[in-house]
């Protein structure tokens, strides 16, 4: 699983121990060099602080540290070539090399040379780079003590600070597993770090939307029980009057009302099951290009019949396919819901248009019907579930409606309700967005 505390951690130490080294590396080389223009310089010094006269001749001073290893040895040798003064005598003998800097390879190891002309004479100081390089490494690892000592330091102090930073975090998750399912309430936004407010502010919209479902999901739960209620009522007490029937007739009479009110229920739990589907944010399934055309021709055929049947002359208009993007499942039930309704409420002898279009540039459903219509003041309040205008008579669960505006919502449509042709019937119109 991953870290963010881990990652930080390992890249912000890596990157540290890196820079750390790189920086350390730095010091350490340049110290050397400084060392080495610092011990060239005092080859200098001593060289011209021999005098101008003349030098006796060479003296042969004890040899118990002659070839010491960390000496500065001095040459002089006269106009004539010959050497008129050795400091240490056995340290190897360079005669006569160029003048200025050179560094030397001899049997005891390299050394660096400095020769310069004084009064004639010519003045060598050398001095073996092996005590040089130890003198410079001693001089850069003293420089490099405060990296040594600063990065365990900065270790610790990342470590400490990376825990504190991610504890806004880590409290917040704390917060929200300590809520029970029902604790709904949003989550405090202070004292929290800028970057962790979007997180709270998602969250907290994440449960102020499952609040509103939950809700929603409730407030259906009781009205589907309210409304189911009346028609298995109905069921049972026409159950009762077959019971005691007394002949043939009324018992059939009963029974045909039994069979009347099973309808009516089957229907309801069938609309509560397809208005459950299409709530809003539920179900969501990716839109694909549809024919409307097509759909509408299906949704005819099939209410082809129950439409003859009651006299009810129902017809398609579409002179070219018509598509959008769209759930096909969910725009069936659209499409057939509003025939479904404008066949209902059709009286014998009275017709149902339906046609799909392109209007102003958008694809458009219109189901025309010569019915009782609604009166526009209650046009707006049909679209609520189980809401029910005077219809005339005719059996509804006042869900179909609710349906159409859910599945509309989904498909960023807009359902318009007016009157039909001459101010008799209902029209509604169903335009999905362009493109």
């Amino acid at each position: 699983m991953t870290s963010i505390r881990r990652q930080l951690l390992i890249w912000l130490l890596l990157g540290l121990s890196v820079s750390t080294l790189a920086a350390a590396f730095a010091v350490y080389r340049q110290t050397r060099i400084e060392a080495a223009e610092l011990f060239d310089y005092q080859l200098q010094v001593m060289a011209a602080a021999f005098p101008n006269g003349g030098f006796a001749p060479p003296s042969t001073p004890p040899d118990s540290d002659a070839g010491s290893g960390d000496v500065v040895v001095v040459q002089i040798w006269d106009q004539n070539g010959a050497q008129v003064y050795l400091s240490r005598p056995g340290s190897p003998v360079l005669r006569r090399l160029r003048l200025g800097f050179s560094t030397v390879a001899t049997p005891r190891g390299d050394w660096r040379v400095y020769s310069t002309l004084i009064a004639g004479n010519v003045i060598q100081v050398s001095q073996p780079m092996r005590a040089r390089d130890e003198l410079a490494a001693g001089l850069a690892l003293r420089a490099l003590l405060p990296f040594l000592i600063l990065l365990p330091a900065l270790l610790i102090f990342i470590w400490i600070t990376v825990g504190r930073g991610l504890a806004p975090l880590e409290n917040l998750a704390g917060a929200v597993n300590r809520r029970s399912e029902d604790a709904l309430e949003p989550l405090p936004a202070e004292p929290l770090p800028a970057e962790v407010k979007p997180l709270v502010a998602a969250l907290n919209d994440l449960l102020r939307r499952l609040g509103d479902a939950l809700t929603l999901q409730r407030a259906f739960i009781a009205d589907a029980a309210h409304e189911l209620r009346t028609p298995l009522t109905a069921v049972k007490l026409q159950i009762q009057l077959a019971e005691r029937a007394s002949s043939p007739d009324e018992r059939s009479k009963a029974f045909s009302r039994l069979k009347a009110g099973a309808d009516r229920a089957a229907h309801l739990v069938q609309q509560l099951l397809t208005l459950a589907r299409n709530e809003a944010g539920a179900g969501e399934r990716t839109l694909a290009a549809v024919d409307l055309t097509q759909i509408a021709r299906d949704a005819v055929a099939e209410e082809a019949a129950i439409a003859e049947a009651k006299g009810v002359e129902l017809g398609l208009t579409a002179d070219r396919p018509v598509s959008t993007a769209g759930d096909p499942d969910a725009l069936r039930t659209l499409i057939g819901n509003l025939i479904d309704n404008a066949v209902r409420y059709t009286q014998a002898g009275g017709s149902v248009d339906v046609a799909a279009k392109m209007s102003a540039g958008r694809p458009t459903w219109v189901v025309t019907d010569s019915g009782p219509g609604i009166p526009a003041a209650e046009r707006q309040r049909v679209f609520d579930r189980f809401y029910r205008a005077d219809t005339g008579g005719v059996e509804g669960s006042g869900l179909g409606l609710s349906i159409v505006q859910r599945i509309a919502q989904r498909h960023r449509a807009a359902v318009e309700l007016t009157g039909g042709p001459g101010g008799l019937g209902l029209t509604v119109t169903v335009r999905f967005p362009a493109g």
